[in-house]
């Protein structure tokens, strides 16, 4: 058991030696990102269809410290027989802040906050609902320099919150969401100036 213990530590310790080599972000640094993602179901007569996609831009104001802003756009088209067709457009703008835990290194943890506006159009058939919103997310991430500008980035949005109201209506709806699943991880790729 001590040969084992003192072997994983040996090769932690040296992979983490190889990724001090430069690479990485420092204060100043600014960055651009983002993921996108396409989603086609057919099952029978029915399909669904779905594009989104996702830039931002961030900056490092202090050695560990970024913070940033996003756009999103997703539009999804839903056809299935004998009903009507739903199209639905989401727009949202939003801010985010990271803390990374070892900056300057070639592979680095994160752990970011968020705070993001939604707007939501939906047509069905001849109706139209329209829908504002707010959510906040946590959760951490990893990011990857695969060269000097380039890293890949995966963030597991693990924590949220959301409410949102359509026009017209007296409630909101709102949404506690702890992401526990492959699903709420969101690839991309990073391009550092």
């Amino acid at each position: 058991m001590k040969k084992l213990i003192l072997t994983a530590v040996a090769v932690f310790s040296l992979a983490f030696a190889n990724a001090q080599d430069g690479e990485g972000f420092a204060k100043g640094d600014v960055f651009v990102s983002g993921s996108f993602g396409y989603n086609s179901q057919t099952v029978g007569d029915s399909k669904i269809t779905s594009f989104e996609i996702v830039p931002r831009v961030g900056y490092f104001v202090s050695e560990a410290i970024s913070i940033g802003a996003r756009l999103g756009y997703t539009t999804s088209k839903r056809d299935i027989p004998f009903t009507d067709e739903v199209k639905t457009n989401i727009f949202n703008v939003g801010v985010f802040g990271r803390y990374y835990f070892t900056p300057s290194s070639k592979f680095s943890i994160f752990g970011e906050a968020g705070l993001e506006y939604l707007n939501i159009n939906s047509d069905i058939g001849v109706i139209e609902s329209k829908t504002d919103g707010f959510g906040i997310n946590v959760g951490p991430g990893v990011s990857y320099f695969l060269s000097d500008h380039f890293a890949l980035e995966a963030f597991w949005g693990a924590l949220g919150y959301s409410t949102s109201k359509e026009d017209g209506a007296t409630d909101s709806t709102d949404l506690f969401r702890i992401g526990l699943n492959l699903n709420d991880i969101n690839l991309g790729l990073v391009y550092k100036f």
